[in-house]
């Protein structure tokens, strides 16, 4: 007699109810009673609890006269799944022990740090899914603290207190994190309330999932305005890697899992925090640069040209040197500050939420017009027209004039005289733009936190050669006979270089106390109002 050994390995908890016999020590076959179930029930369970993955394997003879389909038969897989339902005898089940990367749990915390929550997806049994979870730092809750699936409250209705039922997962008294593991089948039978409440929830570990429940899982975050990155490697994961808003993929992984995905880290699963970190840091430069050219390149320049049209005062900066600041002195600073490095809280901070933290809102225009922008435009207008009353113009005499003097300043004196206040408030913005470059190299940190010499960690050495650059523009535009008679420019005394370093250095201590009261009060109403 022919007979086929059919032999199967797959899940426990799939394959157990389809085995009708086991294999003793001896090597004899004999009924599955409920008490061997039991053993082997328990011996999974235990494995899984340590973190193994656990395997069934079985088999089943097949009698020829059984087999209604030739092996070269187009519906011989089919036959043979049919067998496999039912009438298997088991052999045994196997542990694997595939421990995670030793930077994985590190990777955890310092994303968790940034404020990032971190799940797990997975097709592993429930149990061997939340030891890996626990030992990955994922879940950090004791065994007794995370919750299952019937924590979760399907209508509004239903009484928290009902002993049925667990606590709301979301406690707003509580620092705890709420932990929670759910399978694939679970996943299933939940309504939109209980997605809510689950999508609440700080540590998730999703076990026994399909690639159509990982898809589902990136698209309920994704529907409560939640950013997603998805992590995978295999073709199973394609799907969820491509609708993530972020997919990324590992560089050992396949080739459409690759294809799929927005990044592929090459090396270590740790770049992912490279990535976080340096994403962060454009984004914190880009906010810099704009914060640093709006004070002197529009409205301290803005405001010479209004007071001339409404106050009737001579437009006290020239038309020349407002392109020079924007061409010249402000533009090489300002692309020096692409080259900041990361501040030191830039991995302590919440993530942003796109649609309500812009890239300029009102904290920057507060940060940029209100405070740094007046205080330079005050300031340069204070010099220029005290230049001009010590040289004999009093202010009076240009308050509403629309152009005209009184017949005691002769019009050349008076042209001289008006072109060098201009050359004064230009040197103004610009030495007081040294400070505020300075300034504004941090967000929340200190200078002296975030030194801009001598700390490898923090330097940015090219702020140096900017401002000797922004230093030689205004010479060589301001002290050159031949430009000064042609565009109208002129030297400036001495002590206007001085001056406005004093003010500088005003705006440098102001904004230090700014930013100590932020660190001191991070949820006071400077902290609030911080840019």
């Amino acid at each position: 007699m022919f007979q086929s050994l059919l032999t199967i390995k797959g899940a426990p908890d799939v394959l157990i109810g389809r085995c009708s016999k086991y294999i003793s020590i001896e090597g004899e076959s004999k009924v599955l009673d409920d008490s061997t179930l039991a053993k082997i029930e328990n011996t999974k369970n235990t494995w899984s609890s340590n973190g193994r993955r656990v395997i069934l394997l079985a088999r089943k003879t097949i009698c020829k006269e059984q087999m209604r389909e030739l092996a070269t038969s187009a519906n011989f897989e089919d036959e043979i799944s049919h067998h496999a339902r039912s009438g298997l005898t088991f052999v045994g089940i196997v542990g694997i022990v595939d421990p995670p990367r030793d930077e994985i749990p590190s990777v955890v915390s310092t994303l968790r740090g940034a404020g990032i929550r971190i799940f797990m997806v997975t097709g592993d049994f429930a149990l061997t899914a939340q030891a890996i979870a626990v030992e990955c730092g994922i879940i950090t809750n004791t065994l007794d603290m995370v919750k299952g699936v019937s924590a979760l409250l399907r209508d509004d209705n239903m009484s928290l207190s009902d002993s049925s039922h667990e606590k709301h997962p979301v406690d707003s008294t509580s620092n705890a994190m709420s932990s929670i593991v759910i399978s694939g089948p679970e996943m299933i039978t939940l309504n939109e309330y209980q997605w809510e409440q689950l999508c609440k929830f700080d540590e998730i570990v999703f076990s026994r999932t399909t690639p159509e429940q990982k898809l589902r899982i990136v698209r309920e975050f994704q529907g409560r305005d939640e950013i997603v990155g998805m992590t995978g490697d295999g073709v199973n994961d394609a799907p969820s890697l491509k609708a993530a808003d972020i997919g990324i993929a590992l560089g050992s992984g396949s080739d459409i899992a690759i294809e799929a995905a927005d990044m592929v880290l090459l090396e270590s699963f740790s770049a992912i925090v490279e990535a976080v970190q340096y994403g962060r840091v454009v984004f914190d430069n880009l906010k810099k640069t704009i914060a640093y050219l709006l004070p002197a390149g529009s409205f301290s320049e803005f405001w010479p040209v209004m007071t001339n049209v409404i106050f009737g005062l001579p437009q006290i900066l020239s038309s020349f040197l407002m392109i020079i600041i924007c061409c010249f002195t402000d533009c090489a600073a300002a692309t020096v500050l692409a080259y900041e490095a990361p501040e030191a809280d830039v991995l302590l901070r919440k993530p942003r939420k796109p649609k309500t933290d812009r890239l300029v809102d009102w904290k920057l225009m507060v940060q940029a017009y209100g405070i740094i922008g007046v205080l330079e435009t005050l300031c340069s207008f204070a010099m220029s027209y005290w230049y001009l009353q010590r040289s004999g113009i009093p202010f009076s005499d240009l308050w509403f004039g629309y152009g005209s003097l009184p017949d005691s300043i002769d019009a050349d004196y008076a042209a001289a005289r008006l072109s060098e206040a201009s050359s004064i408030y230009f040197v103004n913005l610009v030495v007081m733009q040294w400070f505020t470059l300075m300034t504004l190299r941090t967000r929340r940190l200190s200078v002296f936190q975030h030194p801009p010499a001598f700390n490898k960690m923090t330097q940015n050495l090219y702020l140096f050669p900017a401002i000797i650059f922004a230093l030689v523009m205004a010479i060589f535009w301001l002290y050159i006979p031949q430009l000064q008679s042609t565009l109208g420019t002129s030297q400036v005394p001495a002590e206007h270089f001085f001056l406005p370093a004093a003010f500088g250095l005003g705006i440098l201590f102001l904004d230090e106390a700014r930013k100590w009261g932020v660190r001191k009060w991070p949820m006071g109403i400077l902290a609030k109002m911080a840019w």
